[in-house]
Formats: structure tokens, sequence, C-alpha cells
């Protein structure tokens, strides 16, 4: 075991001694967690709040909470994240300034998408950081951009037998996304907001992420999709492009 370090900071002592009891021991009540990490019910609530937004969490109906996406075994993804983090976060803060939405950068594993990277609108109303978490990839903007850039048969192959989704309805989807060039995500993964995705190619022309303008609903005026669809294709051309001159 590895000794204590000297400037231990106690809130994230805290965290990650929670999000080990959710791996190793189960769901935990509030009050349970307060007992087993020694502090007051209420921190132990703000600890649980955060593990649930940034996906090491989940509360379930009967209020017990459980282990998350994230402390889950998971796909491993291929794409290159550090690289596209590196050359995408840059682009993705001019796309703000272009179009003052939020951006996320967004990867695929299996059947789920990952946001590896956000660029907060500088509005009040806005849609805020989505970096780190795990949507499933068949709902999200950027997972359907992925998904649509995929053989069929592979698609066939990450949901066959999935009780969640309509195989028929997935493809019939996904052609409607190669067909318009986007993806579009109309409050499917969260009331209030909706999200425009185009996917991110390597220099063989494989999917390996996709980037997504993410808006409240009320701002959504499909007047505008042209303009967003746009923006949204010249930045992910300046992606491309440098990702082909490092690799």
């Amino acid at each position: 075991m590895e000794n204590e370090p000297p400037y231990r900071i106690a809130s994230v002592d805290h965290a990650l001694h929670l999000a080990t009891l959710l791996q190793q021991e189960g769901p935990l009540r509030v009050s349970d967690a307060a007992e087993r990490l020694g502090v007051s019910p209420s921190t132990a609530h703000r600890l649980l709040a955060m593990l649930v937004y940034r996906g090491f969490a989940e509360q379930r109906p009967d209020r017990l909470y459980e282990a998350g996406d994230v402390l889950r075994p998971a796909t491993v993804s291929r794409a290159p994240v550090a690289l596209l983090r590196q050359v995408a976060l840059p682009r993705l803060h001019e796309l703000v300034d272009r179009v003052g939405e939020s951006v996320n950068l967004v990867v695929v594993a299996g059947t789920e998408a990952r946001f590896v990277a956000t660029a907060e609108s500088p509005q009040i109303l806005r849609v805020g950081s989505r970096a780190g978490r795990t949507l499933p990839a068949h709902l999200t903007s950027g997972g359907r951009a992925v998904l649509a850039a995929l053989p069929s048969d592979q698609v066939t192959a990450l949901y066959n037998g999935s009780e969640d989704v309509d195989l028929t309805r997935l493809h019939r989807d996904l052609a409607l996304v190669r067909k318009r060039g986007f993806a579009i995500n109309d409050q499917r993964t969260e009331a209030g907001l909706t999200a425009l995705g185009i996917v991110v190619r390597d220099p063989e022309e494989a999917p390996v992420a996709a980037v997504a303008i993410a808006m409240p609903t009320v701002r959504f005026d499909r007047d505008r999709v042209p303009a967003w669809v746009g923006a949204l294709t010249a930045t992910v051309s300046e992606i491309e492009q440098e990702l082909h001159s490092l690799t």
C-alpha cells in the first residue's frame, strides 16, 4: 500500500474513497456514505452529487446510489484521444466564438459516446461542460454521427440483441444522418437540450470522433441549421487537416 501523501486533500480523498465503496461494495444510502466516511450527511450528499455529475455514480429510483458508467468495465476507445484533444480544443473555442454555443468533442467506444473535451458558451443560459461524461451513442448527436459513418454490419453487431435499441429504426435513423451529413439530438438525452454533430475522420477516412454544438432547446432554430452545420463542417475540416499532418 502507498504511504499517505503529506498534504492530503480531504475532499478528494473522500470522493475517491466513496467511489471505491460504490464499486466494491454496491449501492449506498446518503446516511451509509456519511457513516463510512465520517462526515455529515450534507457533505456526503454533495460528494455523491459530484460523483453523479462526473459519471462515477448514479441515483436509483429508490434513492440509493450505485456505481456509474465510469466505474464499470468499459470498452476501450480506439480513437487517439490525447491527440484529438490537443488538435481539437483550440478549434472548439474558435467555434464557440463563431456560434455562441457550447461545443463538445466526442469519441465512441462500443455503444458509448464519451465526451472528451468541451468549450463552453459564454452565455448565461448555456449547456455546461460534458467533459468526462458517458452517454448512449445512439442517442447523442456526436455518437450518431460516428455510428452513421460505420459499416452497417458493424452497427448491427454492436446492437444485435439489445433490448433498449430498435435496430431497424436505428439503421433508418443513421441512413438519414448519412443523407444529411449531420446528426441531431433533439432532447433525446436531456430535456431542454438540442445538439448537432458531424463526424471527424482519420487519414484513412475511418470515423474517430465527432464535434457537436449543444444549445438550450429554446434557442434552437431550424432556419439556422445550415449556418451551424457550415460552421461545424469548417471546424471538422481544420481538425482533420491537422490530424492528417501529424499522422
